[in-house]
């Protein structure tokens, strides 16, 4: 029997997910994902994803690839079939069969990330799970002057999690800035790939430095110094989404 090799997109509310990855005695999104998989072909079926989300966070353009044996399902229906297995806070958005070589991690070129921030004196119930709360008045020209810092390839040490277990710190950041999209503030990033905790760091630390009166010129040495100490505090899990991820036969518009 031959495998076609299956490519989804997927969306989910990260707030009761111990992140992306399998984790014993906890609750994951490729645990949940691969449930089904199992469930609907009747033996394990492995999946592999473009990025491991964190615990909290949240994905609207995750992409992931499975090997499927089910030759009687048409490569857009396995849409629904999935989604007949899988619990709410994880909906496939897409499906298509690809060529054998695609690897959900491998093959990408860019990932793109979102995070949300409701600038309001008023936390409001419904946005609390999708965007961090800041009370005070926010200066979207001196956010974007530092954001700018953060584009080209840079060792980003600084805005690395302590755990981070990757030895080479180098990533090519081609957009960072923010922009109102109401009643949020967006902060768009697109990478060729992130460090642990990489988003979250950056975003805490521009708020941070905009709380300090710092701004551009701060945030440049942060990024120089190549130290996780001299960056500030890591923005909390549940403003950030993994928007989509960008591969070769895509155009790579932001």
């Amino acid at each position: 029997m031959s495998l076609r090799n299956v490519r989804l997109i997927l969306a989910y509310d990260g707030t009761d997910f111990s992140g992306w990855q399998i984790q014993k005695n906890a609750r994951t999104v490729q645990g949940d994902l691969q449930a089904a998989l199992d469930r609907m072909h009747g033996h394990p079926v492995k999946v592999k994803a473009a990025g491991r989300t964190d615990a909290g966070v949240h994905a609207s353009g995750q992409t992931a690839n499975f090997f499927s044996d089910l030759d009687s399902i048409p490569p857009e229906r396995f849409t629904d079939a999935i989604n007949s297995y899988l619990p709410r806070d994880i909906r496939v958005t897409a499906s298509a069969v690809v060529d054998d070589r695609f690897h959900a991690r491998r093959s990408a070129r860019l990932r793109v990330y979102r995070y949300y921030i409701h600038n309001s004196t008023v936390e409001l119930p419904y946005y609390r799970r999708y965007s961090l709360q800041v009370k005070r008045r926010l200066s979207l020209q001196a956010l974007n002057a530092m954001a700018s810092v953060i584009v080209g390839e840079h060792d980003f040490t600084s805005f690395a999690a302590a755990g981070d277990a990757n030895k080479r710190k180098t990533r090519r950041v081609v957009s960072s800035c923010l922009y109102p999209e109401r009643p949020f503030l967006v902060y768009k990033i697109a990478a060729d790939s992130f460090l642990w905790k990489m988003v979250r760091i950056i975003v805490g630390t521009m708020l941070s430095l905009s709380a300090e009166g710092g701004g551009r010129d701060e945030l440049i040495s942060i990024l120089q110094s190549r130290d996780r100490g001299a960056a500030r505090r890591t923005a909390p899990a549940r403003g950030l989404f993994l928007e989509r991820v960008l591969y070769d036969e895509q155009p790579h518009v932001l």
